[in-house]
């Protein structure tokens, strides 16, 4: 079984999981980008932190122990231990100044957390959000630590056949139980607009991809202009986590259950079909290119067809996938490559939370161009 992932002692680079300390170029080669990230990527100040929080989170002493934890793009994440508990630190990348307007909305995480707890979804117990940047330089909310596994390769080759199966159903349960869950009555019936979701989701994301542009990438200008031509019929309005995937869950120590969803800065009131979609493009990924499964012998692995998953949550939800299907993966596509530029702009920055994230960012054309493909795909059978 996969070890816990926790990373202790000095800061590792987040998106680092292999264990290599984070070294910036020595002084004189720096670029003034490379120092904002560096910088960012520096633990924040363990007595700033404590002394703030002191009497905020009821367990939380002195002295406050503070260690990064890898993975992720977006919002950096910390351990924090004292008086052996653990709680986890979860900040944005930089000051609000220096981020996309309505990126990194750990304001909006924190509230949907709490609004969670009780509701059958599993999600960490928060304590505290301070959005006075003057503490450690930029916004941030303290949450329990939840002790478990987190898996990053869909094949998940650290499980037997049966457990992978088991976690897949799981996976897809979970998901299912938040999209039937009533979002007044969770005190979120504000928490977005009601209806319209996809079209206030394409031109956001649009906006947010031409405010980050790097360089022309045709799919994506084929993309803004098709997609807000052919969406389909609204499936109603319900809380969305808006990056469901493997990675963003935690895993009980030793059975394939769901302990904990996390990274929810993306929630809000939508499609409970897209944010379903979302998650089955694994499928769609190549294996070893985004994490996916695509030419992957899935039945060997004791893993569920895309068909079966998907008819798994339609027979959980009484939805229908319908035939929008090739729409919702397109649409995804090019919203997930709208955030990969949005890495790339930052990394430019410097004020990107992985120091992958160069690299990662680039994606963005590979995910704009099978997004283009799935959606002359769904032209040509209009025809």
């Amino acid at each position: 079984m996969a070890p816990v992932l926790i990373i202790e002692g000095p800061a590792l680079c987040p998106g680092d999981r292999t264990g290599n300390l984070c070294r910036a170029p020595d002084g004189d080669d720096m670029t003034e980008s490379e120092e904002r990230s560096a910088r960012l990527r520096a633990l924040p100040d363990a007595g700033r932190l404590a002394a703030y929080l002191d009497g905020r989170v009821p367990g939380l002493g002195r002295p406050l122990d503070l260690a990064a934890i890898g993975g992720g793009q977006s919002n950096p994440t910390y351990r924090l231990s004292a008086n052996g508990r653990c709680f986890a630190l979860r900040t944005k990348p930089g000051p609000a100044a220096a981020l996309l307007p309505s990126a990194h909305q750990i304001e909006r995480e924190y509230r949907v957390l709490a609004a969670l707890a009780g509701s059958g979804v599993p999600v960490p117990r928060v304590h505290h959000l301070c959005v006075d940047e003057d503490v450690i330089g930029r916004a941030f909310y303290v949450m329990d630590f939840v002790e478990g596994r987190v898996f990053t390769d869909p094949r998940l080759p650290e499980l037997a056949a049966r457990e992978r199966g088991l976690l897949f159903d799981d996976m897809n349960r979970v998901l299912a139980t938040l999209h039937g869950l009533d979002p007044a009555a969770l005190g979120l019936a504000d928490f977005g607009k009601a209806g319209g979701y996809l079209a206030r989701q394409i031109a956001r994301w649009s906006k947010q991809y031409r405010a980050s542009e790097t360089e022309t990438i045709e799919a994506m200008d084929r993309l803004i202009e098709w997609l807000p031509t052919r969406i389909p019929p609204d499936d109603g309005s319900r809380l969305v986590h808006g990056d469901y995937r493997l990675d963003n869950l935690v895993i009980d120590q030793r059975e394939p259950r769901v302990v904990a969803v996390l990274d929810w800065e993306l929630a809000t009131l939508g499609s409970p079909l897209a944010d379903f979609s979302y998650h089955c493009c694994v499928w769609h990924f190549p294996a070893g290119i985004f994490r996916g499964l695509a030419g992957v012998d899935s039945a060997a692995l004791g893993i569920p067809s895309e068909a079966d998953y998907v008819a798994a949550y339609c027979r959980r939800t009484g939805r229908e996938a319908g035939a929008h299907w090739d729409y919702y993966l397109a649409y995804n596509l090019f919203r997930m490559a709208a955030i990969m530029q949005g890495i790339l702009k930052r990394a430019t920055q410097g004020t990107a939370a992985a120091a992958n994230a160069v690299e990662f960012g680039r994606g963005a054309r590979r995910l704009a161009e099978m997004g283009w493909a799935r959606a002359a795909r769904m032209a040509a059978a209009a025809c």
